[in-house]
């Protein structure tokens, strides 16, 4: 579809520019309005025409070759931005040159306008700065998880102006849950507050932790080990391949750390118990179910031997 709107787009522009040039040897004196004769203002619609015809038809011939071409969906909404934007631009100064016939003034009078304008809207210069910034300098994209100000949830869309997110958290929901709503941020933003990004392009993983609190009678090293042993056994493989990974993004940078091949478990002393926390890899978007499979493996595990781990005040927590 994306190709035949092209080519018929490219076909009406050629038809008009011929047209166009036809137009001066014709009688179109019943079109003239005041000085201005017929002949010239059929000419410079046509013209119009044809630069809104022609980019148009390069627009969806370009997104149908390359745009859509791209197995990756986030480099293709950033490629049909860019497009976009790009051939928007070059639309509205072929518009403008073509009805001035005055290209030079038409570019030095885009520069004073935008000048004048920068003061007039400056926030909406902001975002169109920053969407740039988010374009070179990737600090998310779409089908990331992130947080920025105030707003945590799933990049959906990066426009010009905003960014989109589907909301995680919130007012509404708890443990990095969606709550069904749409949170719109302006691209300014990404200049002035903390962007964190949970599912980073080369590395969409994070740590996380479950904590479980034992008495001061539990036997902690036979606790560690079976917290370890649960871990290992549901996470199987692929946590080590993932922790390789984060060793191999680590080299690249200054940053030396202790990297342990599997999970590690801390132990916090507390008041009245002791608290394990077991330290874990994994994406962001299957946190909090691998933390509730996980502590339930933990406390069947751990009830099994209840000569051996017990728990504050004589119940299970």
């Amino acid at each position: 579809m994306n190709r035949l709107l092209g080519f018929g787009s490219l076909a009406v522009a050629f038809v008009a520019t011929v047209a166009a040039n036809a137009v001066p040897a014709l009688d179109l004196t019943w079109l003239s309005v005041g000085d201005v004769a017929g002949a010239i203002i059929a000419q410079k619609a046509l013209l119009a025409v044809a630069v809104l015809a022609g980019t148009y038809g390069l627009y969806q011939l370009v997104r149908h070759l390359l745009v859509q071409r791209i197995a990756n969906k986030r480099r293709a909404h950033d490629a049909r931005n860019v497009l976009r934007f790009g051939l928007g631009a070059v639309a509205v100064i072929g518009l403008l040159g073509v009805l001035t016939e005055q290209w030079v003034g038409v570019l030095f009078s885009l520069g004073v306008v935008g000048f004048a304008i920068t003061f007039a809207l400056q926030q909406p210069l902001f975002s169109l700065m920053g969407w740039i910034y988010i374009m070179v300098k990737r600090p998310y994209q779409v089908g990331d998880r992130i947080r920025i100000g105030n707003a945590k949830g799933d990049v959906i869309e990066v426009d010009f102006l905003v960014t989109t997110l589907w909301e995680i958290n919130g007012e509404l929901v708890s443990s990095n849950q969606p709550s069904g709503r749409v949170v719109t941020l302006p691209n300014s933003t990404v200049l002035s507050s903390e962007v964190y990004n949970f599912s980073w392009d080369k590395f969409p993983y994070v740590w996380n932790e479950i904590s479980i609190q034992l008495s001061y009678e539990t036997d902690l090293a036979f606790a560690r080990q079976e917290l370890t042993d649960v871990a290992d056994e549901y996470l199987g493989e692929r946590m080590a391949e993932n922790i390789a990974r984060y060793r191999e993004l680590l080299e690249e940078t200054p940053v030396e750390l202790e990297v342990r091949d599997g999970p590690s478990v801390n132990v916090v002393q507390q008041e009245s118990w002791v608290e394990l926390r077991l330290r874990y890899l994994v994406h962001p978007r299957r946190g909090q179910r691998v933390k509730n499979d996980l502590y339930e493996r933990v406390l069947e595990r751990f009830n099994e031997h209840p000569d051996r781990v017990s728990f504050p005040v004589s119940r299970n927590r």
